[in-house]
């Protein structure tokens, strides 16, 4: 059992296609499917189920994908921990970022770790909380910023502190004038929200929760960008966090305050405590907790 045999072994399973798989391995298909025979003769069982438009994973495939992909993961580490010894911050690092805070925060604060380490290769995944600490279980993404998550064996979460969420109206909102907006301000208003997969959508919905409002929900989105511009257009109200408006203001919109209690969401960095930490992914996490601390609208 040789090691890139295991390499092309996890990419048939994960694009379903050996020729999708030779493609993300740079190398030839018909090489990569004599690897592939290769191990499945090794085994003595049939790896993959071989469909007309598909390629399935078989019950011998999925008890050897678990520990293929461990074993991976363990000589990746062991690669960065003999790397380490260079004593300099080099080598790939995956950093993930939920859509929240992606667009508005990833951009200044890459560009700034770059400049200070130009040695790193950094490749950025951009999804929901749920499937980044996948990854990381997986092994594909190395630190990631998120926001509400729960602390397991696999997941150690730092604290990067709180920032205030917000009440976007179309400017010509009745209530765009206030300078403080009341929970009560919102009972008759209609409200957007991202779809369910997002965690601003759970923390909207633990608001109204809290002030017992059950306002009529005109739309789901996928986009914060999209709901925004649909305020804009004078379809209902939503919650922002502060970071988005002060990124990227939205024209036709106004964000305004809440009174006290102010909703506020929980900004966190989270790595995998399982695997090792390179001096990269410590140094992206020093990075970012500085980034943090030094923005106002964080505490």
């Amino acid at each position: 059992m040789e090691v890139h045999q295991l390499r092309y072994f996890v990419a048939v399973a994960d694009e379903g296609s050996f020729s999708r798989a030779a493609a993300r391995e740079h190398v030839a298909q018909p090489s990569l499917s004599q690897q592939i025979q290769k191990l499945e003769a090794e085994m003595d069982q049939r790896l993959f189920d071989r469909l007309p438009r598909s390629v399935v994973v078989t019950e011998a495939g999925k008890c050897l994908l678990e520990y293929a992909r461990k074993i991976l993961v363990e000589i990746a580490d062991a690669r960065r921990c003999v790397d380490e010894l260079k004593r300099e911050v080099v080598g790939r690092l995956a950093v993930g970022a939920i859509p929240t805070i992606a667009p508005y925060v990833l951009p200044a604060l890459i560009e700034k770790f770059q400049r200070r380490y130009p040695k790193v290769t950094l490749e950025i995944f951009e999804d929901t909380t749920e499937r980044l600490v996948r990854r990381m279980e997986d092994g594909e993404v190395d630190i990631a910023l998120v926001s509400t998550c729960d602390e397991s064996p696999a997941l150690e979460r730092h604290s990067l502190g709180k920032e205030a969420l917000l009440v976007l109206l179309p400017k010509g909102h009745q209530l765009a004038e206030k300078k403080m907006i009341k929970s009560s301000d919102l009972k008759s208003q209609k409200f957007l929200l991202l779809h369910d997969m997002h965690c601003l959508s759970a923390q909207v919905y633990q608001f109204l929760a809290v002030h017992h409002l059950r306002p009529e929900l005109t739309v789901r989105g996928a986009q914060l960008g999209t709901i925004a511009r649909m305020v804009a257009a004078g379809m209902g109200v939503t919650l922002v966090p502060q970071m988005m408006f002060e990124a990227e203001p939205v024209t036709g919109c106004v964000a305004l305050p809440f009174a006290p209690p102010v909703p506020m969401r929980e900004l966190n960095v989270v790595r995998n405590p399982l695997r090792f930490q390179s001096k990269a992914a410590a140094a992206f996490q020093q990075a970012a907790a500085a980034a943090f601390s030094s923005e106002p609208n964080t505490r």
